[in-house]
């Protein structure tokens, strides 16, 4: 059994960003979903209210953990104080999985605070490949990298940004997280085909899947997390779900929150959508 199977065994299943705008509703009943991610940096704390509720849902719900600030391709050291953090906050969690992005957040000892894109080169690839297994080496665990949301490219990259990944997991030995709307985003910013993208990602290193609302400017999207999720961005899940199966699979909300049943009522479309998906593919 693969990692990523024994990942999908323990974790079946349809989850939601854990935000605290909706804590009242996930506390007062048990609720029809499968598990909760979190953003790691949010109880990276010592203490305090934080991990005290983090604490009450962990009782009744699995985990994820999902960061943005290991900055994996940014050529400052790895930041071992943060990754000290992250793993005292594994230990307490004992998450399904543990991911972030492939994408740096900032250089020279400064923090942009945004998830910057990663030039798609040899050079940057070898780069990212030994961090990556540094990383997993101190954490003692695999952790899965997404693929980001860009908007800009560079006019030295050497190969597309999927078989970039899917060396990067071959050689590192790490998973993916498939994020389906950046996907669709990132291809209509650039003018690639979304499905060739996904048909070039190694289904055995992928351990769950995104979906969230985004933006569309009409000459551009940008990945907002505040909108429902587009036709679009469903049927490209729907094609995901066919071609890999029952892998976990979650959405994300980051603003403009609809009441929770709102968020209940997507997730069951989620469901539903996998569910024919794994008809056809049976």
């Amino acid at each position: 059994m693969t990692e990523c199977e024994k990942l999908a065994d323990r974790a079946q299943g349809f989850g939601l960003g854990l935000r605290t705008v909706y804590y009242p509703d996930i506390l007062e009943s048990p609720q029809p979903v499968d598990w909760f991610e979190i953003i790691s940096e949010n109880f990276m704390v010592p203490g305090g209210r934080p991990l005290a509720m983090l604490d009450r849902i962990r009782a009744d719900y699995p985990l994820r953990m999902h960061g943005v600030s290991l900055s994996l391709a940014s050529t400052d050291p790895l930041d071992f104080d943060y990754l000290r953090a992250l793993k005292k906050l594994i230990a307490r969690v004992e998450p399904e999985l543990v991911s972030d992005h492939l994408a740096w957040t900032g250089a020279h000892g400064l923090n942009l605070h945004d998830l910057l894109p990663t030039p798609l080169t040899q050079e940057a690839l070898d780069h990212c490949v030994e961090r990556a297994a540094r990383v997993q080496d101190f954490l003692g665990r695999r952790i899965a990298l997404e693929n980001p949301s860009t908007y800009v490219s560079f006019a030295d990259d050497e190969m597309g940004e999927a078989d970039f990944l899917a060396e990067l997991a071959r050689r590192a030995d790490c998973l993916l997280l498939l994020d389906v709307n950046n996907v669709h985003v990132s291809a209509f910013n650039h003018g690639f085909d979304a499905k060739n993208y996904l048909d070039r990602i190694p289904k055995e290193r992928v351990a769950q899947i995104h979906v969230a609302g985004h933006s569309d400017l009409k000459t551009h999207k940008i990945d907002t997390h505040d909108h429902p999720v587009s036709d679009a961005v469903w049927e490209l899940f729907s094609y995901v779900r066919e071609k890999f199966g029952p892998i976990p699979a979650m959405i994300e909300r980051d603003d403009r929150f609809p009441p929770f049943s709102e968020l209940l009522d997507e997730l069951g479309f989620m469901r539903r959508l996998a569910e024919a998906g794994e008809r056809v593919a049976a």
